[in-house]
């Protein structure tokens, strides 16, 4: 019988070295590499390996490179080994360079390049490793394939993962069920769900990471129901199958079946609610605004002592400003550090202080961000625009320009949505530029933006050349956007003639295109044409009908004269009639002086908002057109016994970047002498032209000679007085005015510009008036 041959001290060293590797004891490994080096035992290639992959195991690069470098021999494995130490230690450069003086790589060195630059978040490089690796003739293991799959997913990469499946359906290892996975994942993370669920119909053996990719993939489709299907066929759902479905609900905006998901899991379960279960029912509770139960979570936090850094922070944070306690989330954040706060937290607590009126803790929150992106950047100076700061948003967005990250197409659609509304052209133009060095301009949120600011800045010129200039990146958005544009300036038949044009490019409209339609069919007295694209609207293109749409149906009624029928269209809707249809038809009776109706449309108006200023104020001035001073009489008395305050009339003008403000009769500012005899000059030259004050539009009993007067200080004709004195000849004009423009005004400007040469542009509250030559863009009809 042979007696077996003891170990020799290289292969007892060899074995010991192996279990401090398997337990992780670098004392133990050093221990025995001193020992080897204290006795001189012979350092052959099996045993330099091992110790090379302790030290490589342990993460002693330095000592593994040593080991490396003293090898006599070198094989495969050891230079496999020095490759995903330098791999793993984020080491690209010496990866390469190793990489590169490997004899003869094989299927692990390719594999190694691959798995560190994923680890690096270079997902293309190492999707082009792998094609290098195929061409090279290398066939790529399992392993290759999870990671290079894994890649194209998170690269978007469709293409190249389904010539990865060709490769692994070729070498049969489309039933290995890690590969698998990573197929189903690539596809779901790729929006392919028709082949996510071919691989996963095709699965001989599924996992519970196979049943979560399809039950995730098909909530972030919005499919619910096969989402559900799959969950209930589970035996034994984990945590993370029902993370999958809560989130899932969270972020298909089903809040409420969130939390009965979340409640069913503790009834029905064993399981414990993780950090990403907690984070999506804080994220629920602050979207249903929920502080009782936001509330009960925060303290279950606290008994089971979880730990709340991170996302789980971020969301209880924004439960708490969402929820109103603006202060709670304060404290949070003041407890765990400004560091840790990311744009979601960030944003939710802005809109908590905007709402309260007082930005500046928000401020202080936004400086001591360590990490501020450009979401970050975007929402402060979009807090600060919603504030009415708009100087602020102004000085915060160069601040950005000049040191922060660089603005997205968000940022700058937020900032030209403030000069928008500024009707500021100059700052319009400059951020225009601002946006093609950027390179932003094609961005669709962009283009709308800019024709929108022009279209509202009275530039309706430029807004057609922004529309035409960037043709290749239309949508139905950006085509409803000229759309409103053109009816807003009074073009209604062109607004039509893109609809048409839009409609033959086979673009689907929705309920925004059709409400710019309906306002230009509106603005230009096409009543067929309106009611035909009514009906269109609803019958072919099935668009559910807003209250929007039947505002625009009663203005193109009661423009029209047809009060009866417009009366009728609001009696026969659906839904019930809201304060801005019967705001519509109460502005119509006050133009064609149908006392019944006013009465009728203010008294419905006011039951709805007992303080609407504007419902007095129209009632009051049909029956004073109409003569009826006494009624007109009791109507203001009552609205001044209410304490409803009347909205002010004024006009601004925009003269060198400042804003200046009148009202009638405006006696405040520094140049009110010379626009006074300015106005008083005008007044005179346009009545040798013909130009008759209407008296009538001022709605008080009171002596011909003071009807006039007022007439003459109303504030659109104070403004441009203004703007005459202090604008080049020649230059246009543009007048903004919070209310609609009266008869007079309307008149008078028509002859003012002929008097002056100038294009006269104002803005009232529903449209925008080019007059020129003595005449103006809406005929006379608005």
């Amino acid at each position: 019988m042979l007696t077996p041959k003891p170990p020799s001290h290289s292969d007892l060293c060899v074995y010991i070295i192996q279990s401090a590797i398997k337990s992780k004891d670098p004392f133990i490994g050093r221990c025995i590499h001193a020992r080897i080096i204290k006795h001189g035992l012979s350092l052959g290639v099996f045993l330099m390996n091992n110790l090379l992959n302790f030290y490589a195991k342990i993460g002693s690069f330095s000592d593994a490179h040593r080991v490396f470098a003293e090898m006599p021999l070198k094989t495969t494995f050891s230079w496999n080994t020095i490759l995903s130490a330098h791999a793993k230690g984020g080491n690209l450069e010496h990866s390469c360079r190793v990489f590169d003086q490997i004899p003869q790589p094989d299927s692990v060195s390719w594999t190694t390049m691959i798995v560190g630059y994923n680890h690096l978040g270079l997902f293309n490089s190492a999707i082009k490793m792998f094609l290098n690796m195929v061409s090279s003739g290398i066939s790529p293991t399992q392993f290759t394939f999870t990671n290079v799959l894994a890649s194209c997913a998170a690269t978007h990469a469709l293409d190249v993962g389904k010539k990865v499946h060709s490769f692994v359906v070729k070498l049969g290892l489309s039933g290995v069920v890690p590969v698998a996975n990573s197929l189903l994942n690539m596809y779901a993370k790729n929006g392919d769900s028709v082949m996510a669920k071919v691989v996963f119909d095709r699965m001989r053996l599924r996992d519970k990471s196979t049943w979560n990719t399809m039950i995730s993939m098909h909530m972030q489709f919005g499919r619910l129901d096969l989402a559900l299907a799959l969950f209930d066929q589970m035996t034994d759902p984990d945590i993370v199958s029902w993370n999958c479905v809560i989130t899932g609900y969270c972020h298909q905006g089903y809040d409420i079946k969130a939390l009965e998901t979340f409640s069913s899991m503790l009834r029905n379960s064993s399981l414990k609610p993780d950090r990403y279960t907690l984070g999506s029912v804080l994220s629920a509770c602050a979207n249903l605004e929920s502080l009782k139960l936001g509330k009960q979570i925060h303290a279950h936090l606290v008994r089971a002592n979880v730990d709340i850094t991170g996302a789980v922070v971020n969301a209880l944070i924004s439960m708490y400003a969402k929820s109103g306690a603006v202060e709670i989330a304060r404290r949070t954040v003041e407890l765990t550090g400004a560091s840790s706060l990311n744009v979601i937290a960030f944003t939710s607590l802005l809109d908590g202080y905007v709402k309260t009126g007082d930005i500046n803790p928000a401020r202080e929150i936004f400086d001591s961000l360590e990490c501020r992106d450009v979401v970050a950047w975007t929402a402060m100076i979009v807090g600060y625009a919603q504030n009415g700061l708009i100087s602020d948003a102004l000085l915060l967005f160069r601040s950005m320009i000049r040191e922060g990250p660089k603005p997205n197409n968000y940022t700058l659609a937020a900032v030209l949505s403030m000069f928008s509304n500024l009707a500021s052209l100059d700052h319009g133009k400059q951020l225009h530029a601002t946006a093609i060095r950027l390179e932003e301009v094609s961005s669709v949120s962009v283009v709308n933006a800019l024709i929108t600011m022009y279209s509202r800045s009275g530039s309706i010129k430029d807004a057609r050349k922004v529309f035409k200039q960037i043709c290749f990146n239309r949508n139905t958005l950006t085509w409803s956007s000229m759309i409103i544009a053109l009816a807003q300036h009074g073009l209604g038949n062109e607004a039509i003639e893109l609809f048409e044009k839009m409609l033959k490019m086979n673009l689907k409209p929705d309920h925004i295109t059709y409400v710019g339609v309906l306002s230009a069919c509106t603005h230009v007295g096409l009543v067929e044409q309106g009611k035909s694209y009514f009906n269109l609207m609803k019958n072919v293109h099935n668009i559910e009908v807003t209250s929007s749409h039947y505002a625009c149906m009663i203005d193109l009624f009661g423009r029209a004269g047809l009060l009866e029928e417009a009366y009728n269209f609001i009696r026969n809707m659906p839904i019930e009639p809201d304060g801005i249809a019967w705001g519509a038809l109460l502005s119509s009776c006050r133009v064609h002086k149908n006392v019944e109706l006013a009465n009728v449309a203010a008294e419905k108006l006011l039951l709805i908002d007992p303080n609407n200023s504007g419902a007095y104020s129209a009632l009051a001035n049909t029956l004073s057109a109409c003569g009826k001073w006494d009624a007109a009489a009791k109507v203001r008395k009552s609205m001044k016994d209410r304490a409803v305050k009347k909205e002010q009339g004024f006009s601004w003008v925009q003269i060198q970047n400042k804003v200046h403000i009148f009202g009638v009769e405006d006696a405040l500012h520094p140049q009110r002498d010379a626009i006074y005899h300015m106005i008083s000059k005008i007044w005179k030259e346009i009545k040798k032209m013909g130009f008759i004050p209407d008296t009538d539009a001022v709605l008080h009993d009171i002596e011909l000679e003071v009807k006039e007067r007022i007439l003459r200080h109303h504030s659109e004709k104070l403004a441009i007085a203004f703007a005459l004195l202090n604008t080049p000849e020649y230059t246009t004009l543009r007048i903004m005015k919070n209310l609609r423009v009266c008869n007079d005004c309307h008149s008078a400007i028509k002859y003012i510009s002929m008097l002056v040469g100038r294009e006269i542009i104002v803005r009232d509250a529903t449209r925008f008036h080019h007059f020129k030559g003595g005449s103006c863009s809406c005929h006379d009809y608005w």
